[in-house]
């Protein structure tokens, strides 16, 4: 979402950041890069006032929850201004994944039709075909949407994480093998997958690597860890609940091997992106690694099954010729597939010719304009009796 900001910003836009959120004490400071900030209602027409008289050339929805909250809206009292959606990843494709690693205990990449047409999927696929264009974070989940869902590619942009890249001075900078210790893993512990990856290494993963490195710890990072989490724990067995990390970056690069065990989930992972960033060496699932290297291929290692990731962990834990080799790859990996530069350039180009182009854009696509004549009704006329019962 920065990056998406901030790419705005690069072009000299004014940019209005609204969110009907509390905010964190751990928010981005977003005056300092020029984004005003705006707290907005649900279910209240005050936001129809907020947006008749801001009228903005473009209104992003972050998920497709806000689509349905705020889409109508905008529609309303801004019918020219472009509705850009942000998916960051497919939820109704990380749902279905999860009901299917629940039935298997296994990692789930594919799934079936009956896992994946449920009422979430209706609800975030009538949210795509409803706006003008969709930010999809991995060309794995456009294919998904074009040929399962069937959703035409002309609504849909392939815009991955858009990261600085990591000079050579810089890479040459960050402490070596010889220099890191220990495991790490990070992650929200709010979200399913990274839960389930920290409960499988407890109960499978984190046994098979402890005792063949019986002096290694896994540190594991997060924010909001629930009291499930901590009471997991141990410093006899190196497992260490280590909670909100104040600086990704510094806590990774002094990690030698970041393990991102994850059985389902969707979209890219920023763990692995970070990880590349600060040259620590990853080793995921199918999964994690999914999309991930776009066109090129992932350079580090991947498995589904719990004895060969302790296997593999353990040998690029050991290992410096192949820990210095994975980190390189990282580093070019990081520099070609999440250029700033260049996702940010593709972003405003085509939006730019969205702009030029909306009403043909918008005959183009009848079943959008279907589902905001009859579906988008039940939101709108949802939200306007929550705000009449609100009066009582």
């Amino acid at each position: 979402m920065l990056a998406l900001l901030d790419a705005f910003r690069h072009q000299g836009w004014q940019v209005t950041f609204a969110s009907p959120a509390e905010k964190s004490i751990h928010r981005a400071d977003l005056p300092a890069r020029g984004i005003n900030e705006v707290n907005i209602a649900l279910n209240c027409s005050s936001f129809d006032d907020f947006i008749r008289e801001l009228q903005p050339d473009l209104v992003m929805f972050d998920r497709f929850m806000m689509e349905e909250q705020f889409g109508w809206r905008v529609e309303k009292h801004c019918p020219q201004a472009v509705r850009l959606l942000d998916t960051e990843d497919l939820s109704c494709l990380r749902h279905a994944r999860h009901q299917a690693t629940k039935q298997s205990g296994n990692v789930s990449l594919d799934v079936s039709t009956e896992l994946l047409f449920t009422e979430h999927a209706k609800r975030e696929i009538a949210a795509i075909l409803r706006s003008d264009l969709t930010l999809m974070i991995s060309q794995a989940e456009i294919d998904l949407l074009t040929t399962r869902f069937k959703v035409d590619s002309a609504l849909l942009l392939d815009s991955p994480f858009m990261q600085p890249p990591v000079p050579e001075e810089q890479q040459r900078q960050l402490p070596d093998f010889d220099q890191r210790q220990h495991f790490i893993v990070i992650g929200n512990f709010r979200h399913a997958p990274n839960w389930d990856a920290v409960l499988w290494l407890k109960q499978t993963i984190w046994p098979l690597i402890r005792s063949r490195l019986p002096e290694a710890e896994l540190h594991i990072f997060g924010a909001y860890p629930p009291p499930k989490a901590t009471q997991l724990h141990n410093a006899q067995q190196g497992f260490l609940i280590k909670g909100w990390a104040d600086d990704v970056n510094r806590v990774m690069q002094q990690a030698r091997v970041n393990l991102a065990p994850l059985r389902f989930g969707a979209g890219l992972k920023g763990k692995l992106v970070d990880a590349l960033a600060c040259g620590t060496p990853s080793v995921t699932t199918s999964v994690g690694a999914e999309g991930m290297s776009g066109e090129l291929d992932w350079p580090q290692p991947v498995t589904d099954h719990p004895e060969q990731f302790a296997n593999l962990a353990v040998e690029l834990y050991t290992e410096a010729h192949q820990w210095r080799d994975c980190q390189q790859q990282g580093f070019d990996l990081h520099n070609q597939r999440f250029d700033f530069g260049r996702h940010a350039d593709t972003l405003i180009k085509r939006l730019q010719q969205l702009r030029d182009d909306l009403d043909s854009h918008r005959l183009a696509n009848f079943t959008g304009a279907m589902l905001r004549h009859h579906s988008m009704k039940s939101t709108q006329y949802m939200a306007q009796w929550i705000e009449a019962k609100n009066r009582k």
